[in-house]
């Protein structure tokens, strides 16, 4: 077995430049870290080279041998190397270089059936919250997220993968920059356009039959909401009832929600 990657090594180095957005993109290759992960990239065909820490081998051999079948090259990297590697404090030792996601805004309309969920995010930031969208929409059966907005996080920012579960390569994820333009191409397509408000004219408990039909629903920045003009080109803005005293929902909780209930409303 060839010795162990050090974190001087050139190929290590250059895979630690990942972590940055620019080099993802001129590369076309993203870096992902962590069992779920990889496994879930394994499985649709994405990953170019797995990388296992040399002490975790053992405790990661039935991944390696999904890669071994696939004719993946697998590089076994020191200790130090990992750390160099790693976005996470107690890395698992696993990682893999893999192809971009390569879904487009009009791939994920298109595919989009007549009561299908589109889920939309406007600007949102935290690439935490990016994750948990990705993941809750493909747990409700969604096709497909759109992150839309100058400062929409980047899906393959290594906080965002892990924050999915692996479910940004179940689910189709496409970024773009006009929230406007995006908009204008669901209505286009025949898909009802949501925007959640906390003021908004039709509550989630009286929308089952707005849900029932194929819908886009748009969830804001973390901070900030969504933007006026994006409110108000929406069909229908709708308000998540709340019983107790607190103000709002985060972001995660919201789009829990709202995609729960058009699943729930699609398959009565």
């Amino acid at each position: 077995m060839d010795a162990a990657l050090t974190e001087r090594s050139t190929r290590v180095v250059s895979f630690a430049k990942l972590h940055r957005a620019s080099e993802r993109r001129d590369r076309g290759e993203f870096l992902i870290e962590g069992t779920n992960a990889v496994r879930s990239a394994l499985d649709v065909g994405v990953v170019r080279t797995v990388l296992v820490r040399v002490d975790e081998e053992f405790r990661h051999a039935d991944v390696l041998d999904m890669a071994r079948t696939a004719g993946i090259e697998i590089l076994v990297v020191t200790a130090r190397a990992a750390d160099k590697l790693a976005e996470t404090s107690t890395t698992p030792g696993l990682f893999a270089i893999c192809d971009l996601l390569d879904a487009s805004p009009a791939d994920i309309i298109d595919r989009a059936g007549p009561t299908a969920t589109v889920a939309v995010g406007v600007d949102i930031s935290d690439p935490g919250n990016a994750g948990t969208l990705i993941r809750t929409a493909d747990a409700m059966g969604c096709a497909g997220v759109l992150l839309v907005g100058a400062s929409s996080v980047d899906p393959h920012n290594g906080k965002a993968v892990r924050a999915s579960a692996g479910s940004v390569f179940h689910i189709p994820v496409a970024r773009a920059q006009d929230p406007q333009a995006i908009v204008d191409a669901l209505r286009a397509a025949g898909i009802a356009v949501l925007a959640t408000a906390a003021d908004g004219e039709l509550s989630l408990d009286d929308a089952d039959a707005v849900l029932a039909t194929g819908v886009a629903w748009l969830f804001g920045n973390e901070a900030h909401g969504l933007p006026p003009e994006v409110l108000a080109a929406a069909d229908h803005r709708v308000s998540i009832p709340i019983r107790g005293r607190a103000e709002s929902l985060n972001i995660a909780a919201a789009a829990a929600v709202c995609l729960w209930s058009s699943a729930r409303a699609t398959r009565r």
